[in-house]
């Protein structure tokens, strides 16, 4: 991951953009909320003072180039990080109190930029593997087939298929995943985390290594995933056109710190967008 020192910069407020949300009241109609979130590697500063919420039900853009903070951000979401300064509230919850363990089941799903499944299981395994989150019987229960175990396996099948139908898997269903070209299998790993029943679903990159066309699909998956799962979702993606088509809102980060927050056609438009894509002076 690429990290830059930089001078503070004065935060822009945005035509039309309400000021930023000083308090858990004032946030109280957001999922997710990110209070002055600062992450330090050896005097390095990934992220300088962060804030932004995550209404419900919103598809959310975080965009920005190679080495804003988008990636180190997602993983303090889901606790693979820890934060030198700051707060992350879920659902009321604050985040820093959490388990790495316990993040799925609190109802926070994500996929990876690098593809993390595993190779030699079929497509409908893999997908079950999600379900880990909801399951609540354990070793000796299963072992002993103890009162509830047949009915965790019965429900987990059932919402497996249910998410193949869905993602349109069913051709591949019983096929090893390592036989799978890689936009499939981007599908499955999309499959896995849905099938943890998320509240707020994190999408890192989910464009990466796709062609055009399934590109152009992605985005009606995605709005399709928002509305039949009534979920929020958040979204890491260098693909402009993507985040701008999908995004009801967009976050943009420069190193480490935001520089703008608004609607997709206010953030296009925002000069130190423009600046930090383009290299062009305001």
């Amino acid at each position: 991951m690429q990290t830059f020192f930089a001078p503070k910069a004065r935060r822009v407020q945005l035509p039309g953009e309400s000021q930023p949300l000083t308090s858990d009241a004032a946030a109280a109609g957001a999922l997710l909320s990110v209070r002055d979130l600062c992450v330090r590697f050896r005097g390095i500063t990934a992220l300088d003072g962060v804030s932004f919420d995550v209404a419900r039900g919103q598809i959310t853009g975080l965009i920005g180039p190679n080495g804003a903070g988008k990636t180190t951000l997602f993983n303090c979401l889901s606790r693979l990080y820890e934060y030198s300064e700051g707060r992350i509230t879920f659902d009321g919850q604050p985040m820093e109190k959490v388990s790495r363990h316990r993040v799925a089941g609190l109802g926070i799903g994500r996929t990876f930029q690098n593809l993390a499944l595993f190779a030699s299981m079929t497509v409908r395994d893999n997908i079950k593997v999600g379900r880990h989150a909801r399951t609540r019987k354990g070793f000796f229960s299963n072992a002993l087939r103890l009162p509830g175990v047949a009915k965790e396996e019965h429900d987990s099948d059932r919402r497996a298929e249910e998410l193949v139908r869905f993602l349109k898997l069913e051709a591949v269903a019983d096929r090893r995943v390592a036989d799978l070209p890689f936009g499939t299998r981007k599908r499955v790993e999309l499959g896995r985390a849905l099938a943890s029943e998320p509240t707020l679903l994190l999408l890192d990159e989910p464009a990466a290594g796709l062609n055009h066309e399934e590109v152009g699909s992605l985005g009606s998956l995605i709005r399709a995933i928002r509305d039949q799962f009534q979920l929020t979702v958040l979204l890491v993606e260098h693909h402009m056109g993507l985040v701008m088509s999908v995004s009801d809102r967009v976050v943009a980060l420069n190193f480490g710190r935001k520089i703008a927050d608004g609607t997709p056609a206010e953030v296009r438009a925002h000069p130190d967008v423009v600046q930090a894509y383009l290299g062009a002076e305001s």
